[in-house]
């Protein structure tokens, strides 16, 4: 008989992917349908919840900005006790949880109760958007580097980045949560050197049957991006990588 990796009392923390639930990982989907309990984020698509068995339970913990359902610490203590009273417990998070997904905390706040915490890594957003806008995160000759940063900052508070770092004209850069902050991403990164003619692509809703793909030029950027509703979810990739073909299917706007 195979290793149980699933016994009650147990812990996974999973990647559900951008959203597509074809995009999820077959590990993914076994754990989720094995789930006693699911605590799933708001950045998880419908169709991806819609694989949760009927009968199995199903909290919803998501934070979105400026809309906290929960605070990371009742989060923690919800899935301890969940474990403590031998449920299978699967925390759904969107993308991969190791990516700007707060696995840490719930990882520790595991360990420190004696609760057997695992992970299942799924496709992050970056991966996805680049794939829908048929392009590539790297290039070879021109992005030899690929960088992730979250755009999002506590209320009141600068983005703290290090634009000099970002803005080497060998990277490709990933905006997670970048929507609002596009005006000060572009400003930032040209203030730093990044050329102003530098390729961008905005994938809003990603894998999503309503995705777009909005492509157009740094210095262009916070025009692109005040097109998107404060409701969808919005990845940037700044970089020559990011040309990519146009895709018939997509709704897609372009600024040269």
């Amino acid at each position: 008989m195979p290793h149980d990796d699933f016994t009650p009392g147990t812990v996974w923390l999973v990647g559900a992917g951008p959203g597509d639930p074809d995009l999820l990982t077959r590990k993914a989907e076994r754990l989720i349908a094995r789930a006693d309990i699911v605590f799933f984020d708001a950045l998880v698509g419908p169709a991806v919840l819609d694989l949760v068995p009927p009968g199995v339970e199903r909290v919803s913990v998501g934070k979105r900005s400026g809309r906290h359902s929960k605070d990371q610490g009742t989060i923690d203590e919800l899935i301890v006790a969940a474990a403590r009273g031998a449920k299978r417990v699967v925390r759904l998070k969107g993308g991969d949880p190791s990516i700007f997904g707060r696995s840490t905390e719930e990882i520790t706040a595991c360990r420190a109760a004696g609760i057997a915490v695992r992970v299942c890594p799924g496709i992050t957003a970056a991966s996805a958007a680049a794939a829908s806008g048929v392009a590539s995160l790297t290039l070879r000759g021109l992005a030899r580097q690929l960088t992730f940063v979250t755009a999002h900052a506590k209320a009141g508070e600068a983005l703290d980045l290090d634009w000099a770092g970002l803005a080497g004209a060998d990277r490709t850069l990933a905006v997670y949560m970048g929507r609002a902050a596009a005006a000060e991403v572009s400003r930032s990164l040209i203030a730093a050197g990044r050329a102003a003619d530098t390729p961008v692509m905005i994938a809003v809703n990603v894998s999503l049957p309503d995705e777009r793909i909005i492509r157009g030029r740094l210095d262009a950027l916070a025009f692109l991006a005040a097109a998107i509703s404060d409701r969808d979810p919005a990845l940037l990739l700044i970089g020559e990588a990011v040309v990519g073909t146009a895709v018939a299917t997509h709704v897609e706007y372009e600024v040269a």
